[in-house]
């Protein structure tokens, strides 16, 4: 393992002790687990922590009446197989909804799609045999990596909805894509608006699977 790789896996680790043990107490407390696991677009790349997904989506949430604590599980450049390996841990503490964003960099790196379906594919059936429900949320494959490519990556996420019939969310950077006023300089990563977008567009889909058994 690299020195990079080990620092930011060590990182993640700590990130995740400082988020979990609030979640034994959300519990006691009443309050649902969402696990958020997802790649840079998830932790927050670029921003402040309290403009990140996962604080969003919780004020969201806590502002039309819900009791809930969002935990990150973000990993910025992760993969689905990197999401694959982290679940087990991560499930440990029974969220009860999985929020499941990852593929974005499978597509960047132009892996194999049938890798990543096969990657989702088995994260979904661990959280459904531990009885969480998953909210998937849908990718698309970036338009320089050709038409098949592109063909068979993006019909990833709709064939898994409807193969595990789970609430799914087909884009999950839905307006916010393209739009350079909503986007950070790389023009990848959305600014705070351009999160606070993506959380209006999808609440109602949380909402739905909050409401989900596994």
């Amino acid at each position: 393992m690299t020195s990079r790789l080990f620092n930011g896996f060590a990182l993640f680790m700590l990130i995740a002790a400082l988020a979990f043990p609030g979640a034994s107490q959300a519990a006691e407390d009443g309050d649902k687990l969402i696990l958020a696991l997802g790649d840079s677009l998830t932790a927050g790349y670029g921003l402040p922590k309290d403009d990140s997904f996962p604080v969003q989506l919780q004020q969201a949430l806590s502002d039309k009446g819900h009791k809930v604590r969002v935990v990150n599980a973000g990993v910025s450049g992760d993969t689905s197989a990197g999401g694959l390996s982290r679940l087990e841990w991560l499930l440990t503490e029974k969220p009860d909804l999985l929020l499941l964003e990852l593929g974005a960099n499978d597509g960047l790196r132009a892996l194999a799609p049938d890798d990543t379906k096969t990657n989702l594919a088995t994260i979904i059936e661990k959280a459904k045999a531990a009885e969480i429900p998953v909210l998937l949320t849908g990718m698309l494959a970036p338009p320089n990596m050709g038409r098949d490519y592109g063909q068979a990556f993006n019909a990833i996420y709709p064939d898994l909805a409807k193969k595990y019939d789970i609430v799914f969310y087909p884009f999950f950077l839905d307006g916010v894509a393209g739009d350079p006023s909503l986007n950070q300089g790389d023009g990848m990563h959305p600014t705070a608006e351009g999160v606070s977008i993506i959380v209006d567009r999808l609440l109602p889909f949380v909402e739905k699977a909050l409401n989900r058994k596994g």
